[in-house]
């Protein structure tokens, strides 16, 4: 069984888990994967969705007809979409987000793969994100890095880079407010 420490225990790393031993099995981890993102995306975007997923006020055969729908929409079938009823059926829908999450984390370990959230003020220029990929690639042994800038034009300058659970904030603006808590302390 796949294992990846502290980070999947707990009903949705053990769900999680066991997902992506049967999805290896069947050489089907890519596409669980995709299908199970696919789900996270429809989840994300409909508050009703969420709702249903969330109230306890829904029984599981409730719960499993309205997913129907909603797995023919995100063309989620195979090993994904009886992942996604076993789970509603067995009433742990409400954990399918850190299901998903821990799956995603197994995947990306066991392809080499390294997420990462840049906040930048400004767009990034093609060079700078190539620079940026080859400078984190070194920070975490040559991996592989998944990089999701957003931009956010009230951190001013600089950036905020977030790997795992570490974070690193070279933003103007927390430079400045560090500056501002120091003149006060003086003062």
């Amino acid at each position: 069984m796949a294992q990846d420490g502290d980070s999947l225990s707990g009903v949705a790393g053990r769900y999680a888990s066991a997902l992506y031993d049967l999805a290896t099995e069947n050489h089907a981890a890519d596409d669980v994967a995709a299908a199970l993102d696919r789900f996270k995306t429809l989840l994300d975007g409909s508050d009703d969705l969420k709702r249903m997923v969330k109230s306890p006020v829904f029984s599981a055969k409730e719960q499993l007809e309205a997913l129907e729908p909603v797995l023919n929409k995100g063309q989620i079938s195979g090993i994904a979409a009886n992942f996604i009823r076993l789970v509603a059926a067995k009433r742990r829908l409400f954990v399918i987000s850190d299901m998903i999450a821990a799956y995603r984390r197994l995947h990306d370990k066991a392809k080499g793969l390294v997420r990462a959230d840049v906040t930048i003020a400004g767009p990034l220029k093609p060079d700078h994100e190539v620079a940026l990929r080859e400078t984190l690639a070194g920070v975490t042994g040559g991996k592989t890095i998944d990089l999701n800038v957003t931009t956010d034009p009230s951190i001013i300058g600089g950036l905020i880079v977030k790997i795992g659970s570490r974070m690193v904030d070279a933003s103007v603006r927390t430079k400045l407010n560090s500056i501002r808590t120091r003149m006060k302390e003086v003062g």
